[in-house]
């Protein structure tokens, strides 16, 4: 378990972690969301001792990291898959810190074997690919088979089968009982492998929650029903007292009734439905609705081809710089 009581960070004028205070809990994976310079991996550093924090503190099992034995065989911890040793074989690398927590050398197998990598764990690590890494990275985190485990965007430059391993090795670890606590920016894996969200924005805690009310809390919800009597059934619908709105394309929107109501009360009037379907934002969109005040970064479209093309012919340019994501700092 990992305690996180009014965590605060701060860099010089920068409020980096603000007071955030939450609990991840064995058993279930937790994801960790928010926008770019949220606060994440400043709270994730903290976590570990790499940072220290202004206020607050951070419990691993009811301990700070720094007082922990074999802090290996309580945390496995990716937070930056390219911090080893470019010199060294992928065996080695995991050989020195076997040898610093007292974790049998047998194991440097078994992890490699379980990452995929034994094939090349004679190769030295600067010459892998950014998968590569990522794995090794993740069998240095399972080096030690700790209760906790922590993992920012495991699968960076992983390939669609080992994004699929690594999302069954995380839902395998929490059934087995551990903590496991995961950063990532792909939504829509997210939306795979975490049952738990913690969400945060400029620093601040904004969400706590299963990932199932995370959605409901943040997005709507309704059902969609389309049919070839579309005024009988508005009548119907109206007649029951549920109110429809019908789209530019013909169909029916339903807020607040669930689909089996509708679809049984179109079968009592003899209505044919072409459509019923309940509808639901996905996870992306719900991030966006309850984040979007929070982003601290916003992209803006470049201009038409041909808007502002200087006289005589050209490529337009937009004011201070070539195209591109033009970054405007929120507020500025």
């Amino acid at each position: 378990m990992i305690e996180l009581q009014g965590l605060t960070k701060r860099y010089g004028d920068k409020l980096a972690v603000d007071g955030l205070t939450c609990t991840v809990r064995p058993g279930i994976v937790t994801g960790f969301l928010g926008p770019n310079g949220a606060g994440k991996s400043t709270t994730m550093r903290m976590m570990l001792d790499l940072d220290s924090p202004t206020a607050g503190t951070v419990l691993i099992d009811g301990q700070h990291y720094r007082q922990l034995k074999d802090p290996l065989r309580t945390v496995g911890a990716l937070l930056d898959a390219k911090a080893m040793h470019g010199g060294r074989s992928a065996h080695n690398h995991l050989l020195c810190l076997a040898q610093s927590n007292g974790i049998p050398r047998s194991r440097v197998r078994e992890v490699l074997d379980t990452v995929g990598l034994t094939s090349v764990a004679g190769k030295r690590s600067k010459g892998f690919s950014l998968g590569m890494g990522q794995r090794l990275g993740i069998a240095g985190a399972l080096l030690g088979d700790p209760r906790i485990l922590m993992f920012d965007e495991p699968v960076n430059g992983l390939d669609p089968e080992g994004i699929h391993w690594i999302r069954n090795l995380m839902k395998n670890l929490a059934s087995q009982g551990r903590t496991v606590f995961v950063s990532s920016h792909l939504m829509s894996e997210m939306a795979l492998t975490a049952e738990h969200l913690i969400v945060i924005g400029q620093g601040r805690l904004l969400a706590d929650t299963s990932m199932a009310d995370f959605i409901a809390q943040n997005s709507r919800s309704y059902v969609r029903l389309r049919a070839p009597e579309t005024e009988r059934l508005l009548d119907v619908l109206a007649g029951a007292g549920i109110t429809a709105v019908t789209t530019e394309d013909g169909h029916l929107e339903v807020d607040g009734t669930e689909a089996a109501r509708l679809g049984e009360l179109a079968a009592r009037h003899q209505l044919v439905l072409h459509e019923l379907s309940p509808q639901q934002a996905s996870l992306e969109e719900a991030f966006m609705q309850l984040t979007a005040e929070s982003v601290e970064y916003h992209a803006h479209s470049a201009p038409p081809v041909g808007a502002g093309a200087p006289p005589g012919g050209g490529a337009a340019v937009p004011p201070g710089g070539g195209w591109g994501a033009d970054w405007r700092k929120k507020g500025s």
